[in-house]
């Protein structure tokens, strides 16, 4: 926007039609003189005086512009175009952060998400090659684990940039390593990653929350490592705790403790756990472990078991695990019968069991002193 403050003299004469028609703005080589009006020949000669045009810039963007207040977030020069495929509770969840954070978001999924897509300011495409087409940058998996396999066959890889980054956030890697592998191209490269929260964990904050990582196949060009860097540094911005490891290693720690907390909590919701008035911590934590763990599909939960080979091995633990402390449990009732029953060998009998008329047994000092 430029602003224009300009003033025109004429010594003993002002030429108003002249006047008018110069109060457009001036460049920097504005009027340096009048040609004369036709009344002008009957007059001594005229003298002009200007005053030095003066020309201020100002920003034209505007306090609210969206564009200006996204690219506040982070520098430009590091924001990404990300395609979501799967656009459910998960992908919506991870979405809103990204716009947050002034990443350009695309999205497809087999259901309609459009309006959904529209209210978090996301583009959403209902075909795959008009999204790919849009050539992003990122490609993020956010399907679930059964159907992963389908959708990566189902893309039309072809009209994708050959660098293109894939990235998956299942709950299990090995599977996913292998699949991407698989199917994709090797031009293309692979992040295997597993944020450890969901909506309802990090529906706060994503502050102190574990977010694992294995960079599978990145190219060596100094682009494509800064593209994948940049990606980690959307859960990194976030306070995430940034845990690179194998996907191997990966499976076998969470074996232990996803599955298994996926199945105590499932286990306590068929057993029909409730609130009660005098509720101690600790049933609380069993009680939001419900919630937590029953509000996710039980497909989620099959895929833990199903493409996790360590699972099979912490499930057989765990029933082995309630076994004895069943067999420990029954055990110190057992010794605690018999201590009621037949005391110790200083104490003598306790109490004798009742005989048939109600009557207590009678002990073996008694026999021998009836014989």
């Amino acid at each position: 926007m430029l602003s224009l403050s300009t003033a025109i003299t004429i010594s003993g004469h002002r030429n108003h039609h002249h006047h008018h028609h110069h109060r457009h703005p001036f460049t920097h080589h504005a009027l340096t003189h009048l040609p004369p009006s036709p009344q002008s020949k009957t007059h001594k000669s005229k003298t002009l005086t200007l005053t030095r045009t003066k020309i201020k810039a100002i920003d034209a963007a505007q306090p609210y512009d969206r564009e200006s207040k996204l690219s506040s977030q982070i520098p430009k020069s590091i924001t990404l175009k990300i395609a979501i495929i799967g656009f459910g509770n998960f992908g919506q969840f991870l979405a809103k952060t990204l716009v947050r954070q002034g990443h350009t978001v695309l999205a497809h999924s087999r259901a309609d998400y459009s309006s959904r897509a529209a209210a978090l300011g996301v583009a959403y495409y209902s075909n795959a090659d008009d999204l790919c087409e849009e050539h992003p940058e990122v490609i993020l998996l956010c399907t679930s684990i059964l159907s992963t396999d389908k959708v990566l066959k189902s893309l039309p890889l072809q009209r994708l940039k050959r660098s293109t980054l894939f990235v998956d956030v299942l709950s299990v890697k090995e599977f996913a390593k292998d699949v991407f592998l698989q199917i994709l191209p090797k031009d293309f490269d692979i992040l295997c990653t597993h944020p450890m929260f969901g909506p309802e964990s990090g529906k706060n904050s994503w502050k102190d929350l574990t977010f694992v990582y294995d960079k599978v196949r990145i190219g060596n060009e100094e682009s494509r490592v800064a593209r994948c860097e940049n990606f980690l540094k959307c859960f990194e911005r976030e306070g995430c705790l940034m845990r690179e490891m194998t996907c191997a290693e990966h499976d076998m720690h969470a074996a232990e403790s996803q599955f298994i907390t996926h199945t105590v909590g499932r286990i306590l919701e068929k057993f029909g756990l409730d609130s009660t008035p005098i509720n101690t911590k600790g049933y609380e934590s069993l009680l939001d472990l419900v919630e937590n763990t029953s509000s996710d599909s039980f497909e989620l939960y099959y895929g833990l078991f199903m493409y996790n080979k360590n699972a099979m091995e912490q499930l057989e633990r765990l029933d082995l695990a309630f076994e004895s402390l069943k067999k420990e449990l029954f055990g110190k009732l057992h010794e605690a019968l018999r201590k009621q029953m037949f005391g110790t060998k200083e104490q003598g009998l306790l109490k004798l069991p009742l005989n048939g008329n109600g009557t207590s047994l009678p002990s073996e000092s008694d026999s021998s002193s009836t014989n």
